[in-house]
């Protein structure tokens, strides 16, 4: 029986489904997987190449037998060397996209090395990064440290949340299309189960078969194309299928990482919270601390005593001990002056007397600037916890007064105002870190001949203001018209005391060719709060060069110099009578007899901190001043002001 194919039908729809299908190359496939097989590394599979399909050429009509002829196979088919697909066929040779991935990590798989964040280097102890150890008192810095890392932490969990993301996407990318190539592949073995089909019916005739035996060829060869294709989609599902079980592991191995990070950012909150504690902590405790520290240090001030006294003893100029002081070597509180009488019958022997006086401390000629500032540098501390401070020094001109309270240029030999100053602000700086903060404001003024003057004046000597001294309702003594300064380190001090040395009244006398005629009184107001503890303090430290003390006698001062004599004897008399109305605990103190008296009316009988050094000079014809000096620093030594108290608020 001879079945024959109408003419102008289309040929058997499954030429045309295997025209759809293009023809990929097997070998780029093959070579790709083995090479993404052999190099073992977890890395980005590089993206494919996809080959342009043939052009693709419209479908024959089938062959068709007219009159008992048959037509020829070429003149009613389309050449078998290319294959051909329909307009509008899927194609799925080329592998699937694998998802828009970022784009370091996809440069990093295509070089063959595994994809992996760059962090610098921290340092295991402190946390910091790239850092040196902190100290352990460096709390804040810590506390920085560990916001630096806990940033740190932050950026990696967002990166790895983006990351995870961008794999979830490739993911479902990936097995939508391996359900398509599914799809494919079932659809294809319909198609070959349909052509067997038709094989087996064309098969049982004989002259159809001799017919389409050309054709029989021509679809065993695409037969074979399609086995050849199916072996690829079976390679590439593989490909596939083991892409996802590496997209599987990523993605678990992400997931711990990330719930590590969460699990350490937990920790290192509650360890930066409990560090938040421990610093609340420490600075109460520290607060407390310095309160306390406050209290004792002036409870030894207090057993010390509000008012002490210093002797110093000036070197000889020609080098060598004097005979008639003499200082025990084994206690540094006594000093005593021996003085020898001659005998007034000329029968007994000369006769030798001594006067002992006993004072807080007594330095020997050998005394450095330094070895007498610490023994005040406790009392210097006091001004800065609210405590009035006054220091002053008292002696005969030439005894070395300025130089035990201002010194020389040199550091060593700096004396005690400069090194005072220096302190203040060393300390201030340290109690910064507590929440202190300090301000200070400097003033010079100078008392000559019973009228004040501003040694910090800079204007013309014409036009100089007059200065009065008032009295507030808060019992603060201030002076009119003065000169104030704020200041707010060592050097700006120091230059106000090179200015107030320029403008001060110095004048030659036989004791001294540049003799001190005036009394300088450097204050420095010192006002601290603490805005955390809501606690104010107020304070001055008050230094005084006071101005050389001699008998008219022997100074031999005339006319203008006797004048200036005169005057500061008499505000140093005044002195005397002030300190001994307050050694007897008189009702009334003539604090108003000179304006010395009135200026350091706060520091001898108010709430202060005094100190007093008493200079003497070695040689033998000073021997009546040294005596005096000593006698008048004696009835200081004696005075008892009562008990300060710290001014705060």
């Amino acid at each position: 029986m001879t079945v024959g194919v109408i003419a102008g039908q289309p040929e058997p729809h499954f030429e045309r489904n295997m025209s759809r299908l293009p023809v990929s190359s097997s070998k780029r496939v093959l070579l790709a997987s083995s090479s993404s097989s052999e190099n073992g590394q977890d890395v980005e599979p590089a993206q494919k190449k996809i080959r342009k399909d043939p052009e693709p050429v419209k479908p024959q009509a089938a062959a068709t037998i007219i009159g008992g002829r048959r037509l020829p196979a070429a003149a009613t088919r389309a050449p078998i060397s290319r294959p051909v697909r329909g307009v509008g066929a899927a194609t799925v040779a080329v592998g699937p996209s694998r998802g828009v991935l970022k784009q370091s990590i996809a440069s990093t798989a295509a070089k063959g090395g595994n994809a992996k964040p760059t962090v610098a280097p921290a340092c295991p102890k402190t946390g910091v990064v790239g850092g040196s150890k902190r100290q352990p008192w460096d709390l804040k810095g810590k506390v920085i440290d560990m916001e630096g890392k806990i940033r740190n932490y932050q950026t990696k969990v967002k990166a790895t949340s983006q990351e995870n993301e961008t794999l979830k996407g490739t993911m479902v990318q990936s097995q939508s299309r391996v359900a398509e190539v599914e799809k494919t592949v079932a659809r294809q073995r319909s198609q070959i189960s349909e052509y067997e089909a038709e094989l087996q019916v064309l098969s049982g005739v004989r002259d159809e078969l001799e017919m389409v035996s050309s054709d029989k060829s021509t679809l065993e060869k695409e037969l074979s194309n399609f086995e050849s294709k199916h072996k690829v989609m079976e390679t590439l599902r593989e490909s596939q299928e083991t892409e996802l079980q590496t997209l599987k592991m990523k993605l678990s191995v992400q997931e711990s990482t990330l719930a590590r990070l969460q699990v350490t950012l937990r920790d290192t909150e509650e360890e930066v919270s409990s560090l938040k504690d421990t610093v609340v902590q420490q600075k109460d405790e520290l607060h407390a601390g310095e309160m306390e520290r406050r209290r004792l240090h002036n409870a030894i001030q207090e057993l010390k005593g509000n008012i002490r006294v210093f002797c110093r003893v000036r070197p000889l100029v020609e080098g060598g001990l004097s005979k008639h002081i003499q200082l025990a070597a084994s206690d540094s509180t006594t000093i005593t002056l021996a003085k020898t009488e001659e005998s007034h019958t000329g029968k007994a022997a000369d006769t030798q007397k001594n006067y002992n006086f006993n004072f807080d401390r007594v330095f020997g000629p050998q005394s450095l600037q330094q070895e007498v500032f610490e023994e005040i540098s406790l009392l210097v501390q006091s001004a800065l916890d609210g405590y009035n401070v006054c220091c002053f020094a008292y002696g005969q001109t030439g005894s070395g007064k300025t130089y035990t309270m201002e010194g020389d240029e040199c550091d060593e030999s700096r004396g005690v105002i400069p090194r005072a100053v220096k302190q203040i602000f060393r300390a201030a700086e340290k109690l910064a870190a507590q929440g202190w903060e300090f301000t200070f404001t400097a003033s010079f003024v100078e008392i000559y001949n019973e009228s004040l003057r501003d040694l910090l004046y800079s204007g013309k000597a014409s036009k100089r203001p007059e200065h009065e001294i008032r009295k507030s309702s808060s019992n603060e003594v201030t002076i009119t018209n003065l000169t104030y300064e704020r200041v707010c380190n060592e050097d700006q001090v120091l230059g106000l005391i090179m200015l107030a040395n320029q403008n001060r009244s110095t004048a030659q006398t036989t004791q001294n060719d540049r003799s001190s005629r005036s009394h300088s009184v450097f204050q420095l107001d010192i006002e601290g709060v603490n805005v955390g503890r809501d606690v104010k303090c107020k304070s001055t430290l008050c230094l005084v060069d006071l101005a050389g003390s001699e008998r008219m006698l022997k100074s031999q001062s005339q006319g203008e110099r006797f004048k200036e004599m005169t005057s500061i004897n008499g505000s140093l008399s005044n002195l005397g009578i002030v300190i001994t109305a307050l050694a007897n605990k008189e009702s009334y103190v003539p604090y108003r007899n000179s304006k010395l008296t009135y200026l350091l009316q706060g520091c001898l009988g108010g709430n202060s901190k005094t100190l007093m050094f008493v200079n003497i000079s070695p040689e033998t014809d000073s021997f009546g001043e040294t005596l005096n000096s000593l006698r008048f620093a004696s009835k200081v030594n004696d005075c008892v002001i009562g008990t300060a108290s710290a001014n705060r608020k």
